[in-house]
């Protein structure tokens, strides 16, 4: 059977890691490093990652091409939570005979929560109002109401239709387009399909939920951005690369747009140094669309269980190339 000597467990940035497992249950009592804090980039990964043999990864926090995989003899076992991970190179792995495994995927609910509170905090302008109070000054912005007004969702998935669930519950107009919209599930939930012009033209809300693939990466860009109305607000829990953050960072910066609130950005961590940290008219979170105690319990004790199953020689949810 396989020994496990020393396992790594990356980007804890809650430090929630021995909260949601209990990784004494792992065989032979091997060494469990916790990071709390992002490594860097690949050199840095590479380097903190040397002594290890089982490494536990925090969904793409962490990519793992195969400049670093090569550079990590002893590692034998890398798991992701999630059951897929795009930035991991697969064939890398398997031609360094590295086992991958996956956790089942985190509920859609969650991000369509964090989807409404990100909404709320733009149309009714809460950090803004927040800071203000605390700063001693009372109502200096006037909000925007949700009811009669149009929201256009792209992406009518698993977290796309729960939220126009929500809005519909609401009182909104709610559109929907995608490359690959099925009309009649729209239908049954209330959401109107429509063209991709149509939806980013009379929009007051812009909601984004798709997969990130080569054929979402920008798909909201300086065209799209101008079709849209210069009061609408733009909503991303999707991915980064969905958005080109530069043509966004204009419009805004421009008065193009009413705002933008993002939970996910192309480079995360978000840089120090960032444009994102002084853009106007926005709310930035810090991809928080899974982060909740309930994921996290799926999340860890599915990690475990992947070690142990593959300490007792019998690997599972293995990812393939």
């Amino acid at each position: 059977m396989p020994e496990i000597r020393r396992v790594a467990i990356l980007d804890d940035y809650q430090g929630g890691a021995h909260q949601y497992a209990d990784w004494a249950a792992l065989p032979g009592s091997p060494q469990l490093t916790v990071f709390t804090e992002y490594l860097g980039g690949p050199a840095e990964v590479a380097a903190a990652l040397e002594p290890f043999d089982v490494v536990v990864a925090m969904r793409e926090r962490t990519p793992f091409p195969a400049g670093v995989l090569d550079r990590l003899p002893r590692l034998r076992l890398l798991v992701t939570t999630g059951p897929a991970n795009a930035s991991i190179d697969l064939a890398a792995a398997e031609r360094r005979g590295i086992a991958v495994s996956g956790t089942r995927p985190a509920g859609l609910t969650p991000t369509a929560e964090l989807t409404w509170g990100l909404i709320h905090a733009l149309a009714r302008s809460l950090p803004a109002e927040d800071g203000n109070l605390r700063a001693g000054t009372w109502q200096r912005t006037v909000g925007r109401d949700l009811y009669g007004a149009r929201l256009g969702i792209i992406g009518l998935g698993g977290v796309g239709s729960r939220v126009a669930q929500v809005g519909r519950a609401f009182g909104m107009d709610v559109v929907a387009w995608s490359a690959h919209l099925d009309a009649e599930h729209a239908k049954a939930l209330g959401v109107t399909p429509v063209g991709k012009r149509e939806l980013l033209a009379t929009s007051d809300i812009v909601t984004l939920h798709v997969k990130l693939s080569p054929r979402t990466t920008g798909l909201i860009g300086h065209d799209e951005l101008a079709q849209m109305r210069p009061d609408a607000l733009l909503i991303n829990t999707s991915r980064g690369p969905v958005v080109d953050e530069e043509a966004l960072l204009a419009a805004l910066a421009a008065g193009k747009l009413g705002g933008a609130a993002l939970d996910v950005h192309t480079t995360e961590p978000l840089p120090a140094d960032s444009p994102w940290r002084t853009a106007p008219r926005t709310v930035l979170t810090p991809h928080l669309g899974y982060v909740t105690a309930d994921t996290y319990k799926v999340f860890y004790r599915d990690a475990l269980d992947d070690i142990l199953a593959y300490a007792a020689g019998e690997p599972i949810r293995e990812l393939k190339p």
